[in-house]
């Protein structure tokens, strides 16, 4: 079973991500699972949601304590809340930032485990017009987890915003997922 953690705050599309990170997966025929976990319900609050994929069925239904990987999409969470609590040893950790993780005073973490930093916030402005990071980072996700294909997440987000506004807001997140997978790709082969 492979066990996702996401951080972010409220308004940025962490239990969305969430949501269709699962719906991805299904796609591809696997079995998953994706729920929240909230303290105050506020624009701006910290959140924390959870996805799980795996080849069989899933029992657990407790929050993930021992992630395989992060998806951490407010930088500013880095050094307010404990978001590496518990990964699991090689896990990836995937943060929306401009910024190295030398830069972020995290280089340590790159000898134990697989690193990443897309900046999905600007992504989605420019694919979007607004500061949502969550497609640009399950974009990225796709490419440097290699759980789900780009194709299955570009489906999970054409199926969660394909009404909405004859498909521009669906379209938009799809070209800023394509856009996130690619640098992630490039960088990893740089």
């Amino acid at each position: 079973m492979f066990q996702i953690r996401i951080h972010g705050r409220g308004g940025q599309g962490v239990v969305t991500a969430a949501e269709m990170l699962s719906i991805a997966a299904f796609r591809e025929g696997k079995h998953a699972q994706a729920f929240p976990s909230f303290g105050s319900e506020r624009t701006g609050a910290p959140v924390v949601a959870f996805c799980r994929i795996d080849d069989k069925e899933i029992r657990l239904r407790e929050p993930v304590m021992q992630p395989d990987a992060l998806i951490i999409q407010d930088p500013t969470l880095l050094h307010q809340v404990d978001v590496f609590a518990g990964l699991v040893p090689g896990g990836c950790i995937l943060i929306n930032t401009t910024r190295t993780f030398e830069d972020l005073g995290l280089a340590e973490l790159k000898e134990k485990f697989k690193t990443a930093t897309v900046a999905a916030t600007e992504l989605a402005l420019k694919h979007i017009g607004r500061p949502v990071p969550n497609a640009a980072l399950l974009g990225a996700f796709s490419a440097f987890s290699e759980q789900i294909s780009l194709e299955a997440v570009s489906a999970a987000i054409r199926d969660k915003f394909g009404d909405k506004f004859a498909g521009r807001i669906a379209e938009g997140n799809v070209a800023a997922a394509a856009e996130a997978f690619e640098l992630v790709c490039n960088a990893e082969t740089a």
